[in-house]
């Protein structure tokens, strides 16, 4: 049995009144198809040249590892240079991830290869970010601590992307004070006798290809597979609404820097109870009755 999954829609291209209307202000997912086939990346993006423009730079990497109390928010797993991290993600399956790089202050060459979408989005400016990964790596089921609208762009190689809206939450476990949900549920795979709720869960699927973009809507989750090595840019607007403003000031302001007080305060057992109020939270919610210690290792 899997989760109830329904392809996103594709289209070729949009008007910008079209996406606005239709899937912007509905919060509705959309892959474009060729909405950068007119750009210079489109036939330049690729590892080769990364490596090239990029080899000596040193980047943060980041791993599958479970959240540990260890850990501060978003903290590095490991660093090398670029070319010997692209030499990694040709040679073999890794599941070392670049994650939020900085395109403008790291790479700023690259600006002149895109455009910035007309489509109904005021966007960011300042925070193009890339995203790189390996064969069979994975980005953990999360949303975005801004709840920005986000226009999600691959790059030489193919990435598996399952998306959930805000309202299916309450099936997905998620962890309190925090933006994931149980890092040890297997979306690809999932156990419904260990987590009962997620046959209550209905999301969107899509694999992006090479210069396709997706359109995620504000306060998405989204969980990433990669298929193949490769590598993504993600152009932020700001949420439309005052709700998901007031979520991500207090994610920004506030939930970070409690977690990150109460990891230190009380170690593995804050993220231990964490884990554990994810499962009673959700199942009391849904009235199911399930043992957790029987069920859950």
């Amino acid at each position: 049995m899997k989760i109830d999954l329904t392809e996103i829609e594709r289209v070729n291209t949009i008007s910008k009144d079209d996406f606005y209307i239709n899937y912007v202000k509905k919060q509705k997912p959309l892959v474009v198809e060729k909405l950068t086939q007119d750009w210079p990346a489109y036939k330049k993006w690729n590892l080769n040249y990364i490596k090239s423009i990029a080899g000596e730079k040193v980047v943060s990497l980041y791993d599958n590892r479970p959240v540990s109390h260890k850990d501060g928010f978003n903290e590095t797993h490991a660093k090398m240079k670029m070319a010997n991290y692209i030499d990694l993600l040709q040679s073999k399956p890794t599941n070392y991830r670049i994650f939020l790089y900085d395109l403008m202050k790291e790479l700023p060459i690259l600006h002149k290869d895109f455009k910035w979408p007309d489509i109904g989005l005021r966007l960011i400016k300042q925070l193009p970010m890339l995203f790189f990964g390996g064969k069979n790596s994975k980005v953990f089921m999360h949303f975005d601590i801004d709840y920005s609208n986000i226009l999600h762009f691959q790059f030489d190689g193919q990435k598996q992307c399952v998306l959930f809206d805000p309202h299916q939450t309450p099936f997905l476990y998620k962890i309190p004070h925090s933006l994931i949900c149980r890092e040890d549920i297997d979306f690809d795979n999932p156990d419904f006798d260990k987590w009962p709720a997620l046959k209550q869960a209905k999301g969107y699927i899509c694999k992006l290809n090479h210069g396709e973009m997706l359109y995620m809507p504000e306060g998405y989750w989204h969980y990433m597979k990669y298929l193949e090595p490769g590598f993504s840019m993600s152009l932020r607007a700001f949420p439309r609404k005052i709700s998901s403003l007031s979520k991500a000031a207090y994610n920004l302001m506030i939930m970070r820097y409690f977690d990150n007080f109460m990891r230190k305060l009380k170690g593995q057992k804050w993220i231990d109870y964490k884990n554990e109020e994810a499962i009673i939270h959700t199942h009391k919610k849904l009235n199911i009755n399930q043992d957790i210690s029987s069920k859950v290792t």
